[in-house]
C-alpha cells in the first residue's frame, strides 16, 4: 500500500494546556459563529482573514526557551520562544476529555480567547484512530463517537464566537488502508453537527504521498464535505508545501472548488529538492515550514496552518519521545533547519 502512515498526539500526553492567550498578528482568522442562523456564513467565508488565531500556551517550550538563555545558547532560546508564540491547533481527544468533560473543557478553552481571535480544533476520536500507524490507536466506539462530537458542537453552538474545526486526521485515508469500516456514516454525522453548530469545518483528506486525489474526492464526497467549508491536507505530516498545493488543489477542482487548508507546520525542505516525505515519524532533514497565516490569491486555499504542533514527537523512532510527548531537541533542531 502506497500510503506514508502518520503519528498523532497521544491522548494522554497532549500539550494543549488550558490557559490561551491572543496572537494578534501571526495567523488570521473570520467569522463562523456558534449561533445556528451564521451556518451559511460560516460555510462561505474564509475564516482565516480578519482575525487572529488563538495562541495556546506552551509552558514546556516556554521553559526550555529560559534554560537555553540560562545556558547562554541566544540563538537557540529565540527559536523556542518563537515557537511558542506560534499558533497551533487544539487536539481533542476522548481520551484526555471524555463525553462528560469535553464540552466544559472545550467552553472554558473558548472562553479564554480575546475578542479578536478564533481556536482552532482537531477532532480526533474516531473508532479504530491511527489504524496504520499504531503510535496513537484508540478512540471511541462507534455508539459513544457520536455523543462525544456533539458534545463538542453543543459547545461550540453556545460559545457565541468564530470557531474552526479539522475532522478527523487519517480517518478517510485510513479507511482505504484499513479496509472497510463505518468510518463513513460516522463521519458524515459528525460533519452535520459542526455544521449545524456554525463551526467552520474542514475534513482530514490525507496528503499528497499517500491516497490520489482521485480516489479521495469520492471519500469526501460520501462524508459531505460539499456542506462544509471544505478539507485539510498533509495535517502531521511533513510533504513540501509545493506538493501540498498540487495535490489539493487537483482536489479542489474534483469536488466543485471546495476550499482547503493545509498544515505547513513541518513541511520545511531544507534539500530544497521537493521530493515527497516517505518517513512518517520523525525523519531526519525536515523543518519547520513558513509561518502560518491567511492567503489570498484567488484559489480555493484558505489557509497554511500549523495544525499539527511541531515540538510533538511522532513517537519513539529516531530517538523520540512517546508520540504525543514534547520533544525539545528535535523542535530546537527543525527551528535551526528552517533557520530561525
Amino acid at each position: 500500500m502506497r500510503h506514508n502512515r502518520r503519528v498523532r498526539p497521544s491522548p494522554l500526553r497532549s500539550a494543549v494546556g488550558p490557559a490561551i492567550a491572543a496572537l494578534a498578528c501571526v495567523l488570521l482568522v473570520g467569522c463562523g459563529g456558534g449561533d445556528p442562523s451564521d451556518q451559511d456564513q460560516a460555510g462561505d467565508t474564509n475564516v482565516f482573514a480578519e482575525r487572529a488565531q488563538t495562541l495556546v500556551e506552551k509552558p514546556r517550550l516556554e521553559a526550555a526557551a529560559k534554560q537555553a538563555a540560562g545556558d547562554g545558547d541566544t540563538q537557540e532560546a529565540a527559536a523556542l520562544e518563537r515557537l511558542a508564540r506560534t499558533p497551533t491547533g487544539i487536539w481533542l481527544t476522548p481520551e484526555a476529555y471524555g463525553t462528560d468533560q469535553v464540552g466544559a473543557y472545550v467552553t472554558g478553552l473558548v472562553a479564554a480567547t480575546e475578542s479578536q481571535t478564533v481556536p482552532l480544533f482537531v477532532l480526533y476520536g474516531i473508532p479504530d484512530r491511527d489504524c496504520t500507524g499504531g503510535f496513537s490507536a484508540g478512540g471511541l466506539t462507534a455508539d459513544t463517537y457520536l455523543p462525544w462530537v456533539q458534545a463538542v458542537a453543543d459547545a461550540l453552538a453556545s460559545a457565541g464566537t468564530d470557531t474552526a474545526a479539522v475532522l478527523e486526521p487519517d480517518a478517510l485515508a485510513g479507511s482505504v488502508a484499513c479496509g472497510p469500516t463505518d468510518r463513513t456514516s460516522l463521519l458524515r454525522q459528525a460533519l452535520q453537527a459542526l455544521v449545524g453548530a456554525g463551526v467552520t469545518t474542514y475534513v482530514d483528506a490525507g496528503h499528497s504521498d499517500w491516497i490520489p486525489a482521485s480516489e479521495m474526492a469520492p471519500l469526501l464526497e460520501e462524508v459531505g464535505v460539499a456542506d462544509a467549508r471544505g478539507f485539510a491536507t498533509n495535517v502531521a505530516n511533513y510533504q513540501p508545501v509545493a506538493r501540498e498545493r498540487a495535490y489539493a488543489a487537483e482536489l479542489s477542482g474534483l469536488l466543485d472548488g471546495a476550499h482547503y487548508v493545509i498544515d505547513v507546520g513541518r513541511s520545511g525542505d531544507p534539500s530544497g529538492t521537493g521530493q515527497p516525505v516517505t518517513d512518517w515519524c520523525n525523519p531526519v532533514g525536515r523543518a519547520l515550514g513558513e509561518d502560518p497565516g491567511f492567503v489570498d490569491d484567488d484559489t480555493a486555499l484558505d489557509a497554511l496552518l500549523w495544525i499539527k504542533p511541531p515540538a510533538e514527537s511522532d513517537g519513539e523512532c529516531h530517538g523520540g519521545p512517546a508520540a504525543g510527548e514534547v520533544w525539545v531537541d528535535r523542535a530546537a533542531s527543525l527551528a535551526s533547519a528552517a533557520g530561525w
